[in-house]
């Protein structure tokens, strides 16, 4: 299943994160298929292509409960009430 999910990188103590898809067997950090955004959690900065997300999304990607709530924020994707 692919996913869009976080990836880390940066200093020890000073994450940052890609916002990236990939198959959900793979690692962490492991090899992405597409880039398609950063989160910095440390300034609450957050950067997203937003055509390629809902994109993304159309073709059936998942994405996962934080990159969902990063994508709320920034008021890309709305959620869903059940």
């Amino acid at each position: 299943m692919v996913k869009l999910r976080l990836k880390r990188y940066g200093r020890k103590k000073q994450p940052s994160y890609r916002i990236v898809v990939m198959d959900s067997r793979n690692k962490r950090d492991g090899k992405a298929i597409e880039e398609l955004g950063f989160y910095n959690p440390i300034n609450n900065e957050t950067r997203v292509n937003i055509s390629k997300i809902l994109q993304r999304l159309s073709q059936g990607a998942q994405a996962t409960k934080t990159v969902k709530n990063i994508l709320n924020k920034a008021q890309i994707v709305a959620e869903k009430n059940n």
